[in-house]
């Protein structure tokens, strides 16, 4: 599927979107509708980033310990309130963040460095400029409230850059961590199992899908929200997912 049939379903869908793919060598590609999304657990890709930072920074450190009993049990994403190990390392707290989407774990996390230092992180650090952390994840109450937790178009290609400014000593934790994502049904539902290495993030509520994520020579995303048939933007995830098999895609 080239760009302008991409385009077109997109719209056909009548849906919010925000797309973006480069590889390296082409001009990248970029069309969005709107300014920012609700995050549906991407903003789980800048905490990832922000707990980085502090460490360069000597202020946390992935061997402190975190009690999986310091937050409400939240559930949906992630399996971590099943645990039978009730006190494990941030750093597999960071990943279960990462690769299952763990609620709870996110919450320990944003517990851990607070909700107002991560979000003076993204705006002051990472100059995120529609990113914002307002509230745990699972907090309907908060949500109620109308806080929520939102994730910038223009930002979803920052972080590919926040994440490429990183030093070796982290790239080599952060991205197997990212590498490990179980969800395969988005960008990567039409891309053979085991053929490439895709590091990513997805995320997903109602009326929102989400998928961010890069291999070795290409970035990409897909951002949608508004949607009123989940199941006929499927096969749009999956058509440009396979963009990244696929050098000739304009």
């Amino acid at each position: 599927m080239n760009l302008l049939e991409l385009l077109s379903q997109l719209s056909a869908a009548k849906c919010d979107y925000a797309l973006y793919f480069h590889r390296d060598g082409e001009q990248p590609i970029f069309q969005t509708t709107v300014a920012r999304f609700k995050s549906a657990s991407i903003i789980k890709v800048p905490i990832l980033l922000a707990w980085a930072h502090l460490e360069r920074l000597g202020e946390v450190s992935r061997d402190e310990l975190c009690d999986l009993d310091g937050e409400e049990q939240v559930q949906g994403a992630g399996f971590s309130w099943l645990l039978k190990g009730r006190r494990i390392p941030f750093h597999d707290a960071l990943l279960m963040m990462i690769a299952t989407s763990d609620n709870l774990c996110t919450n320990l996390v944003i517990r851990r460095v607070g909700i107002e230092r991560l979000q003076a992180i993204f705006e002051s650090e990472f100059n995120l400029s529609h990113t914002r952390l307002e509230r745990h994840l699972m907090d309907y109450a908060a949500r109620q409230r109308g806080l929520d937790n939102w994730i910038g178009a223009q930002d979803g290609f920052r972080l590919f850059e926040l994440l490429q400014s990183l030093p070796p000593d982290q790239r080599v934790w952060i991205d197997p961590m990212l590498l490990a994502n179980q969800d395969a049904a988005l960008l990567k539902r039409n891309i053979l199992r085991d053929s490439i290495d895709f590091y990513h993030k997805t995320g997903s509520m109602g009326g929102v899908l989400h998928d961010w994520g890069f291999t070795t020579s290409a970035r990409i995303f897909l951002f949608t929200s508004h949607i009123q048939d989940e199941r006929a933007l499927l096969p749009i995830f999956g058509a440009f997912g396979e963009w990244l098999t696929n050098s000739q895609n304009s």
